[in-house]
């Protein structure tokens, strides 16, 4: 009986002290639960449509070295060639790089793919490009805005990137 008495004794004492030492935790749903949940709720937003008309000239230069656009953007650019000499001797592109590309090396391999490749290297640094332009011709692409940053944008034609560059920035 002593002994039945001395265990009840402890466990009385643990129950009581766990009791005031502990608190209660509150009930946490996992994490990929709460994302799915927040997706529900958001209502169906459709991707703001942003349009953008970029000019290039014979001067080797871009009328934007700027283009801002909101996040979670559809983007529809048209790149304009105000120019008058054909392609083969001052065309001009559009071409959106990703982040932490390294824009000189993308323009030594642009020289090395050619006007027939449009002077796009093969590789996956770019988001989105046009197709090369002569004076008097122009081009639209349309494509997601890239997440939330700033991206280089050149023209990829030999030795115009060092001109013919700006950012785009998304936020």
């Amino acid at each position: 009986m002593k002994k039945l008495t001395l265990i009840v004794g402890v466990l009385a004492l643990v129950v009581t002290s766990c009791g005031d030492t502990q608190k209660e935790k509150p009930a946490t749903a996992p994490e990929s639960m709460v994302k799915k949940e927040a997706e529900a709720a958001k209502p169906d937003v459709p991707a703001e449509e942003v349009t953008v008309t970029i000019k290039a000239n014979d001067q080797m230069k871009y009328d934007l070295t700027e283009i801002k656009v909101p996040v979670n953007s559809k983007v529809t650019l048209t790149l304009v060639n105000e120019g008058k000499m054909p392609k083969e001797a001052m065309g001009h592109n559009f071409v959106l790089l990703k982040k932490g590309t390294d824009v000189a090396d993308f323009a030594m391999r642009a020289i090395e793919a050619g006007i027939a490749k449009e002077h796009i290297p093969s590789g996956t640094e770019t988001i989105a490009y046009t197709k090369l332009t002569g004076g008097g011709e122009s081009v639209t692409i349309t494509f997601d805005a890239p997440a939330k940053g700033s991206y280089d944008f050149i023209c990829s034609f030999p030795g115009h990137w060092g001109m013919m560059k700006g950012k785009l920035v998304v936020g």
